[in-house]
């Protein structure tokens, strides 16, 4: 149980700290598009650059906010089944999503982290007029993987304990 528990305080903080850090790329996100469409609108300049790059920093807000939120609990329940069944019921149901998450997960670890490394190696580029290197968000695919992966493996543990009935009540 003190295992269960300093595990899920020190992943906890990993995924509030990597929550918090990528949610600045929001700022940086809507003032390259609030760039863009000044750029275009007022100015009559489009840029080659900036559609591009906002697609770069919302894929990466994306992939590595999905540990954040499942830690905060903001992913999607089925509450009209999930809220009316007992704590045990609810662990098991969560134990069968561990498995297929856990399925989901480690695919788009394993085959992310090998897309990544072979685009490390060749310091991949983007085959656009702009060009530029892909190779650093080609990395977020794993690592948001592995932060998620980290994340639902706690409340796996979590969930086993409750089933057996020795989790922490709620």
């Amino acid at each position: 149980m003190k295992v269960v528990d300093s595990m899920e305080r020190i992943v906890g903080a990993i995924s509030l700290w990597s929550g918090r850090l990528v949610s600045f790329l929001l700022i940086i996100l809507c003032s390259i598009i609030c760039y863009e469409v000044v750029a275009r609108y007022a100015f009559n300049r489009p840029t080659l650059w900036c559609h591009e790059l906002s697609t770069m920093f919302y894929g990466t807000f994306f992939i590595l906010g999905g540990a954040y939120t499942f830690h905060t609990k903001g992913h999607a329940n089925m509450d009209i089944f999930y809220s009316r069944r007992s704590k045990r019921v609810r662990a098991l149901i969560d134990i069968v999503g561990f498995a297929l998450g856990l399925c989901f997960l480690g695919v788009l670890f394993w085959e992310g982290g090998r897309n990544a490394l072979q685009s490390i190696s060749e310091l991949e580029h983007a085959s656009t007029p702009w060009g530029p290197p892909i190779w650093p968000f080609k990395l977020m695919l794993p690592l948001g993987a592995l932060l998620f992966l980290l994340q639902i493996t706690v409340t796996f543990f979590r969930d086993v304990l409750s089933l057996f009935g020795s989790g922490k009540e709620e």
